[in-house]
């Protein structure tokens, strides 16, 4: 059910005509809204829990849908009352892809990547999922890499006794090495949370992003995140190097980006990631 408190502020600016919960939201309540002024997304959380996620999550939407390289839902409203947070946004029924749908998909984030800018990071915090993520700008790629990403998380796994001395000093060694093994490139827009479950198909038949966790980094991070739970199919990549050809071995560097969503998860959900954290670790020592 919707919160009284959201239901009244909404009824400021139209008609509420039905309301159902929807499936997918891990970090907040989602619902479908059909109203007097159209049909929205509402994401509802409570007010104090995560501060300032939902204002971060529009200014990356923003961001993305600047770039007009994929279709990015636009955003209403973010509404603040006593006891909860919210985000009204656009609704985007979703579609059953075409043959061709992946590559294009592949070719679109490929000149999203296009947009640059001369630092790494951005020039506000926000989230990923619903850890703070610190994006203190920074012009080397391997030293942002370290210090606003792996080091961030490092911190929290070792207070809470997930991470292991061996470990630890694994991560040194690979720090020592870092600058040798990702190659140079320029700053590029990243989604930065792209796993399968943050992109739908649009009744248009374009490729739609979702819950972003935006900043400027390495293009390979985002492709990184595509093979982490699953992967994406082959046409996406053949899609990608149509517009961008890859520097070779990035398929086994991908492995070296998702140290960092992995060792959210670690913080997350406890030990059970480290397994696949050592195992990369190991790869690359």
């Amino acid at each position: 059910m919707l919160p009284d408190e959201i239901i009244e502020f909404l009824g400021h600016r139209f008609q509420i005509h039905a309301s159902r919960a929807l499936s997918g939201g891990d970090i907040n309540q989602v619902y479908r809204i059909d109203t007097s002024g159209g049909i929205y997304c509402l994401k509802v959380n409570s007010a104090d829990r995560f501060p300032g996620m939902f204002e971060k999550e529009a200014l990356g939407l923003s961001l993305l849908r600047k770039a007009n390289e994929l279709y990015i839902p636009s955003v209403a409203e973010v509404i603040s009352t006593k006891h909860y947070s919210a985000l009204l946004l656009e609704f985007i029924d979703s579609a059953q892809p075409d043959k061709n749908f992946m590559f294009r998909f592949g070719v679109s984030l490929a000149k999203l990547h296009d947009h640059s800018t001369s630092s790494f990071g951005l020039d506000h915090d926000n989230y990923m999922g619903s850890l703070p993520q610190s994006n203190r700008e920074q012009t080397n790629w391997t030293d942002f890499f370290i210090e606003e990403r792996l080091e961030k998380q490092l911190r929290p796994a070792r207070d809470s006794g997930q991470l292991s001395r061996d470990t630890d000093n694994l991560f040194s060694r690979l720090f020592s090495r870092l600058d040798q093994l990702m190659p140079v490139d320029m700053p590029a827009l990243l989604h930065g949370d792209l796993w399968g479950g943050n992109f739908m198909v649009s009744e248009t038949g374009e490729a739609c992003l979702i819950d972003p966790a935006v900043y400027y980094g390495h293009r390979e991070v985002d492709l990184a995140m595509t093979t982490l739970f699953g992967g994406f199919s082959s046409g996406f990549y053949q899609g990608y190097e149509s517009h961008q050809k890859l520097v070779p071995g990035w398929r086994e560097r991908l492995d070296l980006y998702n140290l960092y969503p992995l060792l959210v998860h670690v913080n997350l959900f406890g030990g059970g990631y480290m397994d696949s954290v050592r195992r990369i670790l190991r790869k690359f020592s």
